[in-house]
């Protein structure tokens, strides 16, 4: 099922995080009119252009609910590794899909692991880049979706994370 996004909504992008749309418009490319979305990043002044008879495929959806937030934090707050990969290389290669996924879930569990990883030992410059993207991506979405200032959201994240 298609999701349809109006002028002024906010929709999620994977990778890029909550954006806003802006307007939606018309463009010919190469002979072919196509409707685009335009979002632009809550966090930047970057705008994406999203055709949007392909939204679903690249992974345009609505910020979590209410519900889908309590299964965020249930992801942060489980204790066990979800990824249980001893190749550095594997294992960074997967935390990119599941960040790429644009499932807020799959972040939360990205960021769960490193987490709990960190505590055995120090993250490498990569890991710490997918911590920090993780972190920045869930904690803009929650804050939007539970309308809070972003530094309780992440206050929030790092008392669930211990």
């Amino acid at each position: 099922m298609a999701i349809a996004f109006s002028v002024g909504d906010m929709a999620v992008y994977p990778v890029q995080g909550v954006t806003e749309i802006l307007r939606i418009e018309e463009l010919e490319i190469s002979g072919f009119t196509s409707r685009f979305y335009v979002l632009k990043c809550i966090d930047s002044e970057d705008t994406i252009r999203v055709p949007l008879t392909n939204a679903e495929q690249v992974g345009l959806r609505s910020v979590v609910d209410k519900q889908q937030i309590g299964e965020v934090l249930d992801r942060l707050r489980a204790t066990e590794t979800a990824i249980d990969e001893p190749n550095w290389n594997r294992r960074q290669r997967r935390y990119y899909e599941k960040l790429q996924s644009g499932d807020l879930r799959e972040v939360a569990q990205v960021l769960r692991d490193l987490h709990l990883m960190s505590r055995d030992k120090q993250l490498s410059y990569g890991e710490r880049r997918v911590h920090e993207t993780a972190t920045q991506l869930l904690v803009q979405e929650l804050a939007v979706a539970q309308q809070l200032p972003t530094d309780a959201v992440q206050t929030q994240i790092e008392q669930l994370l211990g």
